[in-house]
């Protein structure tokens, strides 16, 4: 195995050898280039010289094209005299047709073993910008983290969290006080979103067995790397789930693996094709952690290398992290792609033979502007190549081809079955029916009291055996006509009268005549 990766010719003639060197491989890449230009292409002849050169590929295939990776070209190929013939352009001597060791991922579990991980390993930040959460929504999520693990919840699947939220939003009155104000109307908001997420299909991506990354950095009999292909054509009608699956698969690449200094080669290359879909409308704490993974995982021995149309998708702070760079053709016609033209250029090490801008404008499919760091990591002056034919085939292979892929696949059943483990929506059910028995039990023995009136009293009602008037009601009914009530009434007449007035009179004046 070489310690470069041929990448084709340039110079005059196409004739000298334009290369990159594994030493300097995980010092990340950039691949940009209108629609058209052999983007796609370039991507497959990496994956197939990183995978020759024993290291483990991770790629997303957005088109379904990359995965002719897994079946060797044939000469039979209405391109293989236009293969042939490149080849002998740029030198590439040893070019021979060779299938490569594919496994196929999806997280679906359609077209591929399926991939998964948990709600908790996911976390508050990447799941909110899986849902584009409001930032007061954001915080009730991470309230809702906190009490998972306080509570002892674990959160592996989508109805865990959905559970823990009612949970969270029928206790607000006691959590507001300690973590501040939980809005029901918040709780409903997240509520929906993991409704949506679920009928796109993204509640299968959360559950167990979760993915093990050593399963993505896997060599065959031969030493050969690895390539996982993640059926991704489906998946890009849910841009959101596919950008924040591929940063958790960042994060968690660089959370687990150790230190390793600068190898001699990587230990794993990850090529994310349309990258424009991680930083469309991401917040800055995102893209702040993207940068972050991109300065620092070097350092654990992975590559990041970009597929966009243009330089200007990718923010200039992870732009300039990108030392290896394959510029197809950009287009120039409006006043916006002639500045995006010229910014482009300006990021290359000049070549005094060519005018880079220019370069980049014309060149045509299967052609390039490359630049790859050199000794100590310096930039090498831009040149002018032409990319080296493809050894795989130029194309997908057909569903029954991949399915056999699938069956022979050292994956083969290892997460084709869904685990279901006690977690937090069995707790919390647990909890609640807990509840409810012994409330029935309670009330039982109430109702098996020996006496009615006992009964009535445990339950705090009155016991009547009348109905009682309102204190309010001003209406008492008519007195029973008796001779005791007539008697009563005429001496209470005749006191309102001028003979009370005089007992009265005589009563207070004995009273007061003493003094």
């Amino acid at each position: 195995m070489s310690d470069k990766i041929f990448l084709g010719g340039g110079g005059a003639g196409y004739g000298i050898p334009q290369e990159m060197a594994l030493k300097y491989a995980n010092r990340h890449g950039l691949i940009a280039g209108a629609t058209g230009t052999g983007k796609t292409v370039t991507l497959q002849i990496l994956a197939e010289s990183f995978s020759n050169a024993g290291v483990p590929v991770i790629l997303a295939d957005v088109k379904g094209d990359l995965s002719g990776l897994a079946k060797s070209g044939t000469a039979s190929h209405k391109l293989h005299e236009a293969f042939t013939s490149r080849a002998q352009t740029i030198g590439f001597d040893d070019y021979h047709y060779h299938a490569c060791p594919v496994t196929f991922w999806d997280l679906y579990g359609h077209q591929g073993h399926p991939v998964r991980t948990t709600v908790a390993e996911m976390g508050p930040l990447l799941l909110s910008r899986l849902l584009e959460l409001s930032e007061a929504q954001e915080g009730i999520l991470n309230i809702a983290f906190r009490l998972a693990d306080e509570e002892g919840l674990p959160l592996l699947d989508l109805k865990d969290l959905q559970a823990l939220l009612v949970w969270t939003g029928e206790n607000r009155a006691d959590l507001s006080l300690r973590y501040g104000n939980v809005s029901t109307a918040s709780i409903g908001a997240i509520q929906r979103r993991l409704l949506v997420l679920e009928n796109q299909g993204g509640g299968q991506f959360f559950g167990e067995p979760a993915l093990e990354l050593s399963d993505l950095m896997r060599c065959d009999a031969e030493g050969r790397g690895m390539i996982n292909i993640l059926a991704a054509d489906k998946l890009m009608a849910a841009p959101g789930l596919y950008a924040t699956f591929l940063l958790w698969l960042l994060s968690e690449l660089f959370e687990e693996l150790p230190e390793v200094g600068d190898p001699d080669k990587p230990r794993l290359v990850f090529f994310f094709d349309e990258a424009h879909l991680l930083f469309d409308d991401a917040p800055k704490a995102l893209i702040d952690k993207v940068e972050q993974v991109a300065r620092l995982i070097r350092s654990k021995g992975v590559g990041i290398y970009f597929i966009t149309q243009n330089p200007a998708d990718v923010p200039e702070d992870i732009l300039g992290q990108l030392g290896n760079r394959i510029q197809h053709a950009l287009r120039a016609f409006t006043a916006r792609d002639r500045k995006n033209l010229k910014l482009a250029a300006e990021t290359y090490r000049e070549n005094p033979r060519f005018s880079t801008e220019d370069a980049i404008r014309e060149v045509g499919v299967g052609e390039a502007v490359t630049s790859m760091l050199q000794k100590k990591g310096v930039p090498g002056v831009v040149e002018r190549t032409l990319i080296r034919p493809p050894s795989s085939q130029l194309g997908p292979i057909t569903d029954v081809e991949r399915k056999a892929a699938l069956q022979a696949s050292g994956m083969a059943g290892k997460y084709d079955q869904t685990l279901d483990r006690h977690s937090a929506y069995e707790i919390l059910a647990q909890r609640a029916a807990q509840a409810a028995t012994e409330a029935e039990v309670a009330e039982e023995q109430a109702e098996a009291a020996p006496e009615p009136m006992a009964r009535e009293f445990n339950a705090a009602r009155r016991y009547s055996g009348s109905r009682v008037s309102r204190s309010t009601s001003r209406s008492y009914g008519k007195p029973k006509d008796t001779f005791g009530s007539a008697l009563s009434e005429a001496v209470i007449k005749e006191l309102k009268g001028t003979t009370g007035r005089r007992i009265v009179r005589g009563i207070l004046g004995g009273l007061f005549k003493g003094r």
